[in-house]
């Protein structure tokens, strides 16, 4: 059986702690930036942004372990899933423990969204998939 070590993952766990961190803030503590609010929809590119970079770096050992493409690409496949459905854990989370914050269907969108992105340049970047 393959196995990959643990701190080839550190990466991919330590950006989970900070998007649950950064998740799970109250909205008072959030900070606003006046000129970022200006920007259209800049929240849900955050929000795609730390759920790509969280697929990404969960991909990154596994491009780099011995498995077969297809075993990698399964795991590819896996990792979005889950990466998605952790955003949607998220939303329900801020609905019904966080101070200041509520269930955004756009934001679990854009978590999705960024979780697919990230899947798709791995799957091209790193399965050297010359169909995307």
């Amino acid at each position: 059986m393959q196995r990959i070590s643990v701190r080839k993952f550190l990466p991919g766990i330590a950006w989970f702690f900070i998007v649950l961190l950064l998740t799970c803030m109250p909205g008072n503590d959030v900070p606003k930036i006046g000129w970022l609010d200006n920007i259209y929809f800049f929240d849900k590119w955050v929000h795609a942004g730390l759920f790509g970079g969280l697929t990404f770096l969960f991909c990154w050992p596994i491009n780099k372990s011995d498995f077969s493409r297809t075993k990698r690409l399964h795991y590819f496949i896996k990792i979005a899933l889950v990466s998605s459905i952790f955003g949607l854990m998220i939303e329900f989370i801020q609905r019904f423990y966080i101070p200041g914050r509520d269930y955004d269907l756009l934001d679990w969108a854009a978590d999705t969204f960024g979780s697919l992105m990230a899947f798709l340049v791995c799957l091209r970047f790193f399965l050297k998939d010359p169909k995307f």
